[in-house]
């Protein structure tokens, strides 16, 4: 729980704080890059924990969709891939920033978008996916005529399909 500015600063389960829902107001980097930092700590276990990096996927819902974009893109660009539901990122995203200076290999990106969508429009999510293609990202943007800012069942098997193509299941190590 953190203040949420457009909530008026009221204490919200957000990822990160916004100045706006809006797409051309610049992002709250510190919040972000705090958040960044937490969840680097639970990839890094992940690793100690004998998971590779390349077999390690995030992705999330709204806003947890543009964190994982942030994480991904910025901080760990040898996951195996991201998945943003109903998301974006702000026209001038560090994330931009940080694709224009790269030269490696970038997690695949599933991306998925109600076109009813009011709360993250359409036209976020589709500018997301034009602007991370222009900067290298494989990505794929999924659509869905007159679903809002929610999820539905089909959404839910095609990224299903996509984590299983991504991550088949690994044949048992020989002793």
């Amino acid at each position: 729980s953190r203040p949420y500015t457009p909530m008026k600063g009221a204490f919200s389960n957000v990822w990160f704080d916004r100045y706006k829902i809006c797409n051309d107001v610049p992002e709250h980097i510190e919040s972000i890059d705090s958040m960044c930092r937490g969840l680097t700590d639970l990839i890094n276990d992940e690793v100690k924990n004998g998971i590779a990096k390349n077999r390690i996927l995030i992705g999330g819902f709204s806003m947890g969709g543009g964190m994982a974009m942030h994480l991904a893109y910025r901080f760990h660009q040898d996951l195996a891939g991201v998945f943003a539901l109903s998301s974006f990122l702000n026209k001038d995203s560090a994330v931009y920033q940080a694709l224009k200076r790269n030269e490696n290999a970038l997690p695949e990106l599933f991306q998925c978008h109600g076109t009813a969508d009011e709360l993250v429009l359409y036209s976020w999510g589709e500018e997301t996916n034009k602007m991370l293609k222009s900067l290298g990202v494989s990505a794929s943007l999924h659509t869905f005529p007159n679903l809002s800012h929610e999820l539905n069942r089909t959404e839910i098997e095609k990224l299903k399909s996509w984590i299983v193509k991504k991550l088949p299941v690994e044949a048992p190590k020989a002793n």
